[in-house]
């Protein structure tokens, strides 16, 4: 999207940025009511209202900084809160939830593979309309791979960890959980160190070219 202005790749990102982050921890929330912790319900962030779940840092500066320079857009929303103790089995369901969001990001990837599908498809008939169409797409497949391959990894407080985090015995979980505050810390290093775009981007292009084939 090199060709497209600063302001125009904006336009293009700011639908599948907004949502694929809310939607990921909207559907956190949504299985967790579902194994019985009502606490995002008590908290009004069950819903796909992007207003509930929006970090100003997160959602609009960081992803608007990385598009800026050129790097690979991420970001993050307000993490809907999650009670432990109130789901029916603690550490079983707490890996459902922690792969609620990735699985979100997955069924987003998907849908826009289609809608970019269905803009090539009709890119006779619609002319002018199904080239932005196709860039949005293009942007809601990246971001959605983006955020479900790191949110994958094993590092505290990422998704991945909440899942490794189920199989440990007790006293090894909460060794390894202690290193939830230094999670962040430990991320922005092996970003700018470019150690997490050599791990991360063989398989992010992977998948990404699988699907831009699947398009055209």
């Amino acid at each position: 999207m090199s060709e497209l202005s600063i302001v125009q790749q904006i336009a293009i990102y700011a639908i599948p940025v907004i949502f694929a982050i809310t939607v990921h921890e909207a559907a956190h929330g949504y299985v967790a009511s579902h194994f019985g912790d009502q606490t995002a319900r008590m908290a009004g962030r069950l819903t796909l209202n992007p207003i509930k779940h929006i970090d100003p840092i997160g959602t609009v500066v960081l992803p608007l900084i990385l598009l800026a320079v050129g790097s690979i857009i991420f970001g993050w929303a307000k993490p809907v809160p999650v009670e432990w103790r109130n789901l029916r089995k603690p550490k079983q369901d707490m890996a459902w939830v922690a792969l609620a969001g990735p699985g979100a990001n997955l069924a987003m990837m998907l849908f826009w593979a289609g809608f970019g599908k269905l803009a090539v498809s009709f890119q006779h008939v619609f002319k002018g309309y199904t080239e932005p169409m196709l860039y949005m797409a293009v942007a809601g497949i990246g971001i959605n791979i983006v955020l479900m391959v790191l949110n994958m990894l094993p590092l505290p407080p990422l998704d991945g960890s909440r899942v490794v985090s189920s199989f440990l015995p007790p006293r090894q979980e909460e060794q390894y959980n202690r290193l939830e505050p230094y999670g962040f810390i430990i991320l922005i290093i092996l970003v700018v160190t470019g150690i997490l775009g050599w791990f991360l981007w063989p398989i992010i292009a992977t998948i990404q070219n699988f699907l831009l084939g699947f398009i055209s």
